[in-house]
């Protein structure tokens, strides 16, 4: 996969992610600061890093195989492997200004 193919997946993937939901919050993940990396390697394996709100989030099997299946989607991707981390802790910083502007946290 050539760079130019990279760069035009990787903004599929974040269109794609700016789709997914917590359910408990009205902002999407991407804009929320819980995607904190995007590796796409030259043979279409992806590994996505991500964290949740908390830890012990009642809907985290739901938004990561959310996310699995809308990634799926991709044909450029040969594999997905989303590693679930929560190092660095989330925090409200970590959203973007439209996200807390949605929030009314601006």
């Amino acid at each position: 996969m050539n760079s130019e193919i990279k760069a035009k997946t990787e903004e599929r993937i974040i269109e794609l992610l700016k789709t997914v939901y917590d359910p408990e919050i009205p902002v999407n993940i991407y804009d929320l600061g819980l995607i904190y990396g995007i590796d796409i390697q030259d043979d279409g394996k992806l590994t996505l890093e991500m964290t949740l709100t908390a830890p012990n989030c009642p809907m985290a099997d739901f938004i990561v195989e959310d996310v699995r299946i809308r990634l799926n989607t991709i044909e450029e991707l040969t594999d997905v492997q989303i590693k679930l981390v929560f190092e660095p802790v989330w925090s409200r910083e970590m959203m973007s200004e439209e996200a807390m502007l949605e929030l009314g946290l601006l």
